[in-house]
């Protein structure tokens, strides 16, 4: 059987293309010359010419791995016949290139956001109940639904953020957990904020308190072992402040105030030819405008991450750049696990084979703008334009990180769906038209029109248009659904 829409070869220099649907042993592709030697599932790469064992396997223009044996043209490429070229870390040289300059038209430049009493804005008027500590994870639930009951209407809504940790933490670990708490709750998003605490814990609620940016009358916070009914406490606190959030009304905020967090999760073969471009074309876009945007997930750059060192826009980001990625390969190499053990079984079930080939499509989220800065976990963003963020890939821990450095809205793109939500609104991207059809529930934009025609520069208008309404309140999935969880990342030891 002929057809000529059914693989995409993403780049003109590419000896694979990747199947737009499942397609059978025998299927003529006339404009790529090819026929299928065997069944290729949806999204999977076919060889577009013969490929010599040893020799490299290019998508996207650049190599995703080595044929492990001889693959001849139209035969399916997967985990059975390539495989990473990557082994350790790496030597890197600042090649600075020139940034292209974003074609798409900016649909609008303001929102209506509000602004705080410190100057800073945030998109959304709720109070948050942040705990210090896994103990008090059914207290600070309980005060945000009773409050919730009691004065529904008065703000955009109350959010209790629980985790496991602040208890038998050292070093590191509480730090991570001091740092990413404090960020939250100087978030701008929350019009007022709640700390609970216990008492005696390792993460002591006045070293928190000394981390926090937020004006006095916008935070309260008490030790849960030094009150009678804390349940009470917490409430009678938060009506204090209701107040003050009451008077916060929305107003004309400039474009150039929004910051974006960039995600991918539960990506596929689509995700690095239609949602994450579609993610970069909004990136450019911010940049452009002198908006800000963050993007973390360091060891799917592995493999990627000379692009990103090249648009640096100094020698001494570069350097930042080198670091940011040489510390997360070390934290591999000092728990003995190998470096390149990506990507996941879902990754490879949707057709992605190696880690060069999920990086290649993953940095994509980041458009072509220039580099500005570098920021740790849990860092406050501090420098207009792309910065990159330390953090994993895992979803929530690297999501939390966005939010907690200043991201009002993340962009998380999907091949495979998934219903989490974050502190911070977060629009899911699917990288196709099935999974949006399937979940309209999860997903909040269909990158898969972009399959079906749809030119990437018109889908970055209508998303970037979208961005503008929901940050003017316009309700995203995951806050519809009430998802709205953190995760802060373990990397030591607990007593």
């Amino acid at each position: 059987m002929a057809d000529q829409t059914k693989l995409i070869q993403v780049h003109p220099n590419d000896n694979v293309a990747v199947s737009t649907m499942a397609l059978p042993a025998g299927t003529i592709v006339d404009t790529l010359s090819v026929t299928l030697g065997s069944d290729t599932p949806a999204g999977h790469k076919v060889a577009l010419s013969d490929i010599a064992a040893g020799e490299k396997v290019v998508k996207y223009g650049f190599a995703i791995g080595i044929a492990q044996a001889d693959i001849k043209r139209g035969d399916h490429v997967h985990s059975h016949n390539l495989k990473t070229a990557l082994s350790g870390q790496e030597n890197y040289q600042y090649e600075p290139v020139a940034a292209r300059k974003p074609v798409t038209k900016p649909a609008q430049a303001s929102f209506m956001g509000y602004r705080r009493a410190n100057g800073k804005v945030g998109i959304r008027n709720e109070v948050w109940i942040i705990n210090t500590v896994g103990c008090v994870n059914r207290t600070a639930e309980r005060i945000a639904a009773e409050c919730e009951r009691r004065f529904f209407g008065e703000c955009d809504g109350f959010r209790s953020f629980t985790h496991p940790f602040g208890c038998s933490q050292l070093g590191d670990d509480l730090h991570d957990t001091q740092t990413i708490l404090a960020s939250l709750a100087s978030h701008p998003n929350a019009g007022a904020v709640l700390i609970v605490g216990l008492g005696c814990e390792n993460n002591q609620l006045s070293n928190l308190l000394e981390k926090v940016d937020r004006p006095a009358s916008q935070i309260r916070y008490f030790n849960s072992q030094q009150v009678g009914d804390e349940i009470e406490e917490g409430i009678r606190l938060i009506h204090e402040m209701l107040a003050d959030v009451g008077k916060c009304t929305r107003e004309p905020i400039d474009g150039s105030e929004l910051v974006l967090g960039v995600k991918c999760g539960g990506s596929d073969a689509f995700s690095g030819i239609t949602a994450n471009p579609l993610v970069g074309r909004m990136t450019d876009l911010m940049v452009k405008q002198n908006g800000s945007v963050l993007q973390t997930e360091t060891p799917e750059m592995f493999g990627a991450e000379q692009l990103l060192m090249n648009r640096a826009t100094s020698q001494a980001v570069f350097c930042e750049i080198v670091e940011l990625v040489n510390e997360f390969k070390q934290y591999f190499i000092d728990n003995n696990q190998p470096i390149y053990e990506n990507p996941s079984p879902g990754n490879k079930a949707g057709g992605l084979t190696t880690l060069e080939e999920k990086s290649l499509g993953a940095v994509q989220k980041g458009g072509q703008a220039p580099v500005n800065g570098v920021l740790q976990y849990g860092e406050p963003l501090s420098k207009k334009g792309l910065n990159l963020l330390q953090a994993p890939g895992n979803d929530a821990v690297s999501s939390t990180a966005l939010a907690a450095s200043g991201a009002h809205i993340i962009l998380f793109t999907t091949g495979r769906g998934t219903p989490l939500g974050f502190p911070v609104p977060t629009v899911k991207i699917s990288s196709n038209s099935e999974i949006a059809h399937k979940k309209p529930h999860w997903i909040d934009f269909n990158a898969g029109q972009i399959l079906q025609g749809t030119s990437i520069d018109d889908c970055a208008a209508q998303l970037y248009q979208q961005c503008l309404n929901i940050a003017s309140g316009e309700k995203t999935c995951n806050e519809k659904n009430g998802s709205h969880e953190i995760a802060i990342w373990k990397r030591g030891v607990t007593l």
